[in-house]
């Protein structure tokens, strides 16, 4: 209350994230900031998607202290604005099942009851796009330069670095940013942290940036796949479990220096992979990323030396010992992805999952006979097969809770059929004259 006095803030946005991902906010005036933090604001539930039907849509809200910010563009004046991150509760007091926040929570303390601690460190991909005459978004890039180029070819420069001057008086540590290798595409990388802490942080990082954009004229796009023929959006996740101060995925006795607890870690990891990439991938168009020749995971792998399996393992050891897993995209919920990735690997620990054999060469130029021969599966081809392979995993189901898992279910088939059963324009353009 004091700080907010002290910055002359005027308006709290009470922030929380929906089933689907997508961030909402109730906003209140300073005045009625006390009652919020004594988890008194009330909203209707039924109104966001997946939470509750509409004769129990009372919500409460519950503003994380530790997540209060002040907007770095509406800083000042009449309209200074800070942000409180939520969690929902029911009217009852009792923790809301289909918070994706609380989700993610029920298995850090699982994590937390294993003596773990689950560190993440995000690299979101994005695109810069310039709007029509409208202020409509269009698919054109702002430049034409690709991996680690700078102005002129980066035009989006000066859009990056103001991204990252936001981000960083929010509070983020800023470690890298650059062009990737599509044209108008972008990286930013910040430091790891705990689960919740950088879900949090990817949320508020895809807000920042399309803020950002729009005040350059730009559009910013997380969409996997945005524009056929160029690399997509990925958001690889750099992941490790520490006891207290140590990190638990390094031993050094071990040739690879690689713990038990990482190996069984990993083996989880790989085992829940294909029912994981319905969260962490779970859109129509996710799938078109991951397809060959891109560099976008399509096989269920792992290696320490090359970049075409789905989990990496880069070379530092000690405090930084980590697995790298490269198939989700920056349009996942990151609340539920972190979920999903840290119960299948807690449930290899449980169970003393072996993983198989590392695999040093391109799987992308093996072929399917080889592939079959090392036991390496590919991951799911769409949204419709990741369904299937989400329904018949149960671990999945049970760290996503019944509440979440219906409704994001029922959500996604809908979507699935909806693009199964259109008509697109390749369609017609390959097939309307010829046959």
């Amino acid at each position: 209350m004091a700080k907010v006095k002290e910055l002359g803030v005027r308006f709290i946005r009470l922030q929380l994230t929906d089933i689907l991902g997508i961030t909402k906010n109730v906003d209140i005036p300073v005045s009625q900031l006390g009652k919020a933090l004594d988890g008194q604001i009330m909203f209707d539930g039924s109104s966001i998607e997946g939470f509750v039907r509409i004769e129990e849509s009372d919500m409460l809200l519950r503003p994380d202290p530790s997540t209060f910010v002040v907007y770095p563009w509406l800083e000042s004046g009449a309209t200074a604005t800070a942000r409180l991150i939520c969690d929902v509760y029911n009217p009852d007091g009792t923790p809301f099942e289909g918070d994706p926040r609380n989700c993610l929570r029920r298995q850090v303390e699982a994590a937390k009851a294993m003596g773990f601690t689950f560190n993440v460190g995000p690299e979101p991909e994005f695109y810069l796009f310039e709007r029509d005459a409208e202020g409509k978004p269009t698919t054109r890039p702002t430049d034409k330069a690709s991996y680690f180029d700078l102005a002129p070819l980066d035009q989006g420069e000066e859009t990056r670095r103001d991204i990252v001057v936001a981000l960083e008086k929010m509070g983020f540590e800023i470690e890298a940013s650059h062009h990737e290798v599509g044209p108008g595409q972008h990286e930013i990388d910040f430091k790891y942290a705990d689960a919740i802490t950088t879900a949090d942080n990817i949320a508020t990082f895809r807000f920042v940036v399309r803020t950002i954009a729009i005040q350059h004229g730009l559009h910013a796009s997380f969409m996997p796949k945005p524009v056929y023929g160029i690399p997509g959006n990925g958001m690889h996740l750099h992941m490790s479990l520490f006891r207290g101060n140590e990190n638990a995925f390094y031993d050094p006795s071990t040739p690879n220096q690689l713990s038990d607890v990482a190996m069984h870690f990993l083996a989880g990891l790989l085992h829940h992979a294909p029912a994981v990439t319905a969260i962490c991938n779970p859109l129509v168009n996710s799938y078109k990323r991951l397809v060959p020749g891109y560099e976008a995971p399509v096989h269920i792998a792992w290696s320490e030396q090359n970049r075409s399996p789905l989990v990496r393992i880069p070379a530092r050891r000690g405090l930084s010992t980590r697995l790298e897993f490269r198939s989700p995209d920056p349009s996942c919920n990151p609340y539920l992805a972190l979920a999903v990735t840290l119960a299948a690997g807690l449930d290899g620990i449980r169970k003393q999952m072996e993983p198989p054999a590392p695999v040093h060469r391109n799987i992308y130029r093996m072929t399917d006979e080889e592939r079959r021969e090392l036991g390496i599966r590919p991951l799911p081809g769409s949204l419709g097969q990741a369904l299937d392979a989400l329904r018949e995993d149960e671990v999945i189901q049970e760290a996503l809770g019944p509440h979440i898992y219906a409704h994001f279910l029922e959500a996604k088939e809908v979507e699935w059929e909806i693009y199964r059963s259109q008509v697109h324009q390749w369609e017609l353009d390959q097939y309307l004259g010829v046959f």
